[in-house]
């Protein structure tokens, strides 16, 4: 065996961070600003009002397009006297109760679509049957059925959520790993158990889209649909404010009708979906 040939011994003086150069830049105030997420879309929102203003004052016609700060003074004036308020709470009770109603009946269809194969072929054939169906070409039916009420608007609304979060939901379960499925089944899950403690969150990106997309559905439904007769139990909503207000000609107060239905889709997307998402999916490591 031959003897080990000696290497040399190497010293190596250590070099101070300061070589290094900038391992770590701090940033700038504006820099910091730009990175806040709420003040972007603030700006975004603040640019889109002053070019809104601007237009509305070279148009000069508040029949076709009034100013911001008009609509603002509208809006104003309708939440000083308890009208706007008032319609927007009639809107917003009846979206709750459609929304809610469209949710249960889309996990229900979802349940047995997973855990049966007949349910998977029942949901697919329906969503291609009604998916594609405009909610508000029903309500002509809808006022058949359930009268000048609130019986109409729900049918529409839960028409517009079903099948939107059915699919989504669906999509999402059948996406989940083998992997997952097979862990659930090692700790004797099956059925429903298996469902909601692995499969819903799992799927729960696809399940949070769903909702995203139902909720929008439903709320545009909903205003269209008062559009159209508005009354609910005898007091009429968003939409019938919208509609009452352009029968007087009294412009600002349609846009004022426009802009309190668009603070509350910002309101719904930014606070109460992000809070959802960032407690869920985003926590779990499932988003960026």
């Amino acid at each position: 065996m031959s003897e080990a040939i000696p290497r040399p011994e190497i010293t190596r003086e250590l070099s101070s961070s300061e070589d290094f150069g900038v391992v770590q830049k701090e940033l700038t105030i504006w820099e910091q600003l730009f990175n806040q997420v709420w003040l972007r879309k603030c700006v975004l929102l603040v640019v889109i009002a002053v070019i809104w203003e601007v237009y509305g004052r070279q148009l000069d016609n508040p029949l076709l397009v009034p100013t911001f700060s008009d609509t603002v003074s509208a809006l104003w004036s309708a939440l000083i006297s308890g009208v706007l308020p008032d319609r927007t709470l009639t809107t917003l009770k009846v979206l709750a109760i459609g929304f809610s109603v469209g949710v249960f009946l889309a996990a229900v269809l979802t349940i047995l679509a997973i855990t049966t194969q007949l349910g998977t072929d029942f949901l697919e054939t329906v969503t291609a049957m009604f998916s594609p169906l405009p909610a508000i070409a029903l309500l002509p039916l809808a006022l058949i059925w359930f009268g000048l009420g609130i019986g109409s608007l729900i049918f529409v609304m839960v028409h517009s959520v079903l099948w939107p979060l059915a699919l989504n939901t669906h999509a999402g379960f059948r996406a989940v790993s083998p992997t997952l499925r097979m862990v659930g089944r090692n700790y004797g899950l099956g059925g429903l158990g298996l469902v909601l403690k692995i499969l819903i969150p799992a799927a729960f990106p696809s399940i949070l889209a769903g909702l995203k997309i139902g909720w929008a559905f439903a709320w545009r439904t909903l205003i269209a649909a008062e559009l159209v007769f508005g009354v609910a139990s005898g007091k009429g909503g968003l939409g019938w404010y919208i509609f009452e207000s352009k029968n007087q000609l009294d412009i600002p107060e349609v846009f004022a009708g426009l802009l309190t239905i668009i603070m509350i889709g910002l309101l719904v997307e930014n606070v109460i979906f992000r809070t959802i998402e960032n407690k869920t999916v985003r926590r779990w490591g499932m988003q960026n």
